[in-house]
């Protein structure tokens, strides 16, 4: 199964026959897109064993959610005991499977013609028959493809989001189905934000659910003034992670406030007018800019969950002395994006600017040792570092 970032001008089988262009002007984040065999013959590289397996761990979030007699129950993991597969009404969801298999990590991949500020997990559902999770909406965008087995989807546009209070999960109050689909193996279901849906299980299932983050207003603006706040000091931060990260240059704040002169008050407890001013003319003056924006969003997007674990090599090679034949990889966890004049990985700030070299490999996931060798000797000693982290590998 190729992995490759799709051509955005090439009609793609992934889009129904649909360019990937036309795709992102004509549904996304518009509305609902069935795709009978987005990928033919798909078979997925997950049984679901693997995913009972994965759903034991303590460090994957995973959740059991089962309907029955007394109605709505949802469990979170880990789970040592599952239902057995022929009692039905029960779902199995485990988070973030692309940050614990190559596979999942590479079919995740495919959608990178969105992008990797908006891409976030990949879940992946198993159930027994009749299992599903409620009629509900996501707040995100998400793909739902067929891995094994059937499910039925109802869906809905509907206005009305009301919830049945009390209950662990979201289940609408009064869901109205418009469309009703049938999805086999290869099967592919676009659902944007706040579209309703229902998925039922048709015996044994699996759904491979690729998600992508939707921010809040709230969660941008809450985030930049976090960000420009750090322009008050020249300070590193408290816990700077493999770099320090230097505040970004903000105006000198440093001086006292003075109210010279100011009159004998007969209302001591009233806050003084100069005091109010003089604070709103100091929020002024912090810098609210591109490079500001970039340094919030690059550290938030690119930090990873706590489930994301590396590998490092017991014995690392060094790329700053000499360059072997092969290729270097980013790890499957790793995230690695670029913008405002910084380069972001992990959730850090790297040291070297970003250059074609960094960007192609931010870009592609990989670099050829040609492209490799061509990159000056800090960045290729900023290389050895991630290389002996397992944030990428060498491949030869």
């Amino acid at each position: 199964m190729s992995t490759d970032i799709l051509d955005i001008d090439q009609p793609a089988a992934l889009l129904g026959g649909l360019t990937p262009q036309a795709f992102m002007r004509d549904y996304w984040q518009r509305k609902p897109l069935l795709i009978r065999q987005a990928i033919p013959d798909f078979a997925p590289p997950l049984t679901m064993a693997d995913i009972k397996t994965l759903a034991r761990r303590e460090e994957v979030e995973s959740r059991l959610v089962s309907h029955g007699a007394r109605g709505w129950a949802m469990k979170r993991g880990p789970f040592t005991r599952l239902p057995p597969a022929t009692r039905p009404n029960w779902t199995l969801l485990v988070q973030g499977v692309d940050l614990h298999d190559d596979a999942i990590a590479g079919l995740m991949r495919r959608f990178r013609f969105i992008s990797d500020a908006r891409l976030d997990d990949t879940m992946i559902s198993i159930a027994s028959d009749d299992g599903g999770v409620g009629p509900h909406y996501d707040s995100y965008d998400v793909f739902l493809l067929q891995a094994h087995g059937r499910r039925r989807w109802r869906i809905s546009q509907q206005a009305d989001r009301a919830l049945v209070p009390g209950l662990p999960l979201k289940i609408l109050q009064d869901f109205r189905p418009e469309q009703d689909f049938v999805l086999e193996p290869g099967d592919m279901l676009y659902l944007p934000p706040h579209a309703s849906h229902d998925g039922i299980a048709i015996g044994d299932c699996m759904t491979i659910s690729i998600g992508f983050r939707v921010p809040s207003r709230a969660a941008l603006a809450r985030g930049l003034l976090e960000a420009a706040a750090d322009q008050v000091s020249a300070q590193f931060l408290e816990d700077p992670g493999l770099y320090g990260q230097p505040a970004l240059p903000g105006p000198d704040l440093s001086g006292l406030y003075e109210d010279a002169g100011a009159p004998a008050t007969r209302h001591p407890a009233a806050l003084p007018e100069a005091l109010i001013a003089a604070t709103l003319d100091t929020l002024e003056r912090i810098r609210l800019d591109q490079a500001v924006a970039a340094r919030f969003l690059g550290q938030w997007l690119t930090t990873l969950p706590d489930s994301a674990l590396f590998d490092p090599p017991d014995e690392p090679i060094s790329l700053a002395d000499a360059v072997p034949e092969g290729r270097l990889v980013l790890d499957r966890c790793t995230r690695l994006m670029y913008g405002g004049g910084q380069l972001f990985i992990n959730g850090e700030v790297a040291p070297a600017a970003p250059q074609p070299g960094l960007e192609a490999l931010a870009d592609r996931r990989w670099l050829a040792a040609e492209a490799v060798r061509a990159l000056p000797a800090g960045v290729r000693s900023m290389l050895d570092e991630w290389l002996e982290e397992g944030w990428a590998h060498w491949r030869a």
